[in-house]
């Protein structure tokens, strides 16, 4: 047999015609090059927000591979259908009469070739693609990729290598093809069909059966193996390359055994095939084996692709057979346009909120991460909308006013009526209304996993999301794949540090309102010193309350008023350049500086259906829950005190919230404290200039984490923002688990 491989070593070097082909593979670096330069170009033209959304030129192989694998197999089907042509063959038969052996012997040396050929084409295709893109290759895309990834990228070195080696498996697909048909035009056409046909017109069907197709294709397999893309898991691609070539050497094997009627090498030739089969059959990809049963989601507004289910859920979590309460859940399917990683949770903020109005609003921005995920979320146990639960939303949707109390009879007092109020809501259903903490929430998500079937869950935790994530995170740290905290409230640190954040961000975007009164004359400030109007006012309110002179109720404001309904529009404006909410807040201001709060009593009236902002029932149920409460008055003033030092435009607003649970009728049942990494990964944190530095302090408390910071305003940007750079970043970390850089930000400008 050593001798018969030798001869066939010989025959393929001295065979003038592979030279010629290993040259010509260079067709394959020029296609690689010509894609990345129009690549480029493209992309050069386009603005920044459309370029993240630009599709990737990934490892620079696609073009050329189809190139590179018709060039491979056309060196290996004329290795033998050269002997039929010129009539060697009758001598190559008659020194090997066993024709098997004979087409096999070519298999080691013509392999050999390839594989080094093909190894060195393969690098040298990406390395030029890279080298045409320059420095653009490395811009991050809303898929997760970049323009043009390097070697450094999760899976690409595999992706290169795989495809090197692939070449290889052209080499001995066109061997199999040309012993099958004994003729260099008939195999030639056979290739062109197999190699550069046949994957034109997969790309031609429709979505995602394109993309079902496209994941058999020869060309797609190296990225499969490695991970990177397509719908096929490793193994499977790899089994699907294998059984490749092993169909076409044992079809050319065959039909040798049929000219010389060997009925064996026939039904081994058959077995061979049948093996190959099954070999090529994709196994089983990530999918969980779920016991939800989904359906069309019935909401008016909800988008066709939404499907949603109820799941049953321990009320008291200490009691696990107790009573039941049901939570609605809405998911959005994985696209199938590439291989399933598994679930993205997002965990609806507030607290109050439904993730499933979320999905319903938002869910156009999760359309690049649902080529990888599901994306689920639920109305959790303590959402505050009409119909929702045993307990009034009338109730739970209003609350008491609060004011900052000088001294211990004023605390004492607050905390009569907090508790009065709270107890009317909680009359309804005492024990629902006990149970509303976010650890009860974390455990609801955990039950939702186990139905999924999925070992690990993702999340995005939205704002006030942060406490249930957090809470999940202590309790089961192994289930967590990824964790995304986008503007995230603290459940770790201490209401001091929280609002030690708070007041110097405030303090910040009063500088920016200035600002831009200074630069815009659709600021009705335009042209006075606008933190001194705002200074007067609030210092003069808190002395005499500026009536709200069109409210019915007499509505009046004091500074610390002022203070608590001009939060939200300091900081998120709305949209640039027009700020919409920063022009109706100067507008306001500049007629509450006269003696009339109208201004503020109307937009307030809008969003909460009273002239003046109150504390509301439902977020306490859960905030007081959760500890977001002062021990005892001696914190509060002193905290109080400390804020007049650290904000003096601000100080005592970051008060209203752990007042509101001054006492509050339920104890902490879900106190704030640290948060172990042991068993976690690392998290990302996003966030604006106004909630940044908070995401930063929770996640600084898990090694190995990183953040990105917006620099603009707004909150919870993966959905409510419109920037694809964050996008980009949540992206990339979701499918690869790849962290920006120490330091990374997201310019408002993009």
């Amino acid at each position: 047999m050593m001798d018969v491989i030798a001869s066939e070593w010989q025959k393929l070097r001295s065979l003038r015609s592979n030279g010629y082909l290993l040259a010509a593979s260079v067709l394959a670096v020029l296609a690689c090059a010509g894609m990345a330069y129009l690549t480029g170009r493209g992309f050069d033209g386009q603005t920044f927000e459309e370029r993240v959304a630009f599709p990737s030129n990934g490892a620079g192989l696609g073009t050329g591979l189809p190139v590179a694998f018709f060039v491979f197999s056309a060196l290996g089907a004329l290795t033998i259908t050269s002997e039929y042509a010129t009539g060697m063959i009758r001598t190559s038969l008659a020194v090997v009469p066993r024709r098997q052996v004979f087409l096999f012997a070519k298999v080691p040396g013509l392999a050999a070739v390839t594989l080094i050929a093909g190894q060195v084409l393969a690098f040298v295709m990406h390395l030029a693609a890279q080298a045409v893109l320059g420095d653009r290759a490395g811009q991050l895309l809303t898929d997760g990729g970049t323009l043009g990834t390097s070697l450094s990228e999760p899976g690409v070195l595999v992706t290169v290598v795989v495809a090197g080696l692939s070449m290889a498996a052209a080499a001995l697909v066109g061997l199999g093809v040309g012993a099958a048909i004994r003729s260099t035009p008939g195999s030639l056409v056979a290739l062109v069909m197999i190699f550069l046909v046949i994957p034109v017109i997969a790309q031609a069907l429709p979505s995602p059966l394109r993309s079902e197709v496209g994941s058999y294709m020869m060309e797609n397999l190296p990225a499969q193996v490695a991970g990177v893309s397509g719908l096929l898991p490793p193994g499977a691609a790899l089994a699907l390359l294998v059984g490749y070539v092993a169909a076409a050497l044992t079809a050319g094997a065959t039909v040798t055994a049929l000219r010389r009627g060997r009925i064996k090498v026939l039904a081994v030739g058959a077995a061979a095939t049948l093996l190959a089969g099954l070999m090529a059959v994709p196994a089983a990809g990530d999918s969980a084996t779920s016991t939800l049963v989904w359906g069309r989601c019935t909401g008016k507004d909800a988008p066709e692709i939404m499907r949603c289910t109820t799941i049953e859920v321990p009320l008291d979590w200490k009691k696990p057979a107790g009573r039941k309460i049901t939570l609605p859940l809405a998911l959005l399917p994985a696209t199938g346009v590439q291989r399933r990683i598994g679930t993205v949770f997002s965990v609806p903020g507030g607290p109050g909120a439904s993730g499933i109005d979320d999905l319903n609003m938002f869910h156009g921005k999760f359309a690049k991460l649902r080529d990888r995920f599901d994306v689920i979320s639920f109305a959790p146990r303590n959402t505050v909308k009409p119909g929702f639960g045993p307990l009034s939303y009338e109730c739970l949707s209003n609350g008491p006013l609060i004011t900052l109390p000088d001294d211990r009879a004023e605390y004492a007092a607050l905390g009569r009526t907090n508790r009065e109020r709270a107890q009317q809501c909680r009359s309804a259903d005492p024990e629902f209304f006990d149970h509303m903490d976010s650890a009860s929430s974390a455990r609801d998500i955990e039950a939702v996993r186990t139905a999924l079937g999925e070992r690990q869950l993702s999340f995005l935790a939205n704002s006030y999301g942060g406490h249930p994530a957090v809470s999940y995170a202590r309790l089961f740290p192994s289930r967590i794949r990824a964790m995304v905290m986008d503007g995230t409230t603290n459940h770790i640190g201490s209401i001091a540090d929280e609002e030690t954040n708070a007041y110097a961000d405030n303090e910040k975007q009063l500088e920016r309102f200035a600002a831009w009164c200074r630069s815009s004359t659709a600021c009705a400030l335009h042209g006075q010193d606008v933190v001194a109007v705002w200074r007067r006012l609030v210092t003069a309110a808190d002395m005499n309350p500026v009536p709200a002179m069109t409210d019915p109720t007499g509505a009046a404001y004091s500074g610390f008023d002022f203070k608590v309904a001009s939060a939200p529009s300091f900081t998120s404006p709305g949209p640039e350049p027009a700020v919409p909410r920063w022009v109706e807040l100067a507008d306001a201001i500049k007629r509450a500086a006269v003696g009339d709060a109208s201004g503020f009593a109307d937009y307030v009236r809008r969003a909460t259906g009273n002239p003046e902002v109150p504390s509301l029932i439902g977020g306490n149920m859960t905030e007081c829950l959760d500890g977001r409460a002062y021990k005892g008055y001696a914190e509060y003033m002193k905290l109080r005190q400390e804020s007049e030092k650290l904000s003096p435009n601000f100080a005592g607003h970051r008060a209203w919230w752990p007042l509101g649970c001054v006492g509050w009728p339920v104890p902490v049942s879900n106190p704030r404290g640290p948060l172990s990494a042991r068993g976690l990964v690392p998290f990302l944190g996003v966030g604006t200039w106004t909630d940044h530095d908070n995401v930063a302090s929770i996640i600084h408390h898990v090694p190995g984490s990183s953040s990105v910071k917006y620099e603009g305003h707004g909150h919870m940007m993966y959905t409510y923002g419109n920037t694809g750079c964050v996008t980009a970043h949540v992206n990339r970390y979701f499918i690869s688990l790849r962290l920006p850089p120490q330091g990374t930000t997201c310019q408002a400008t993009g």
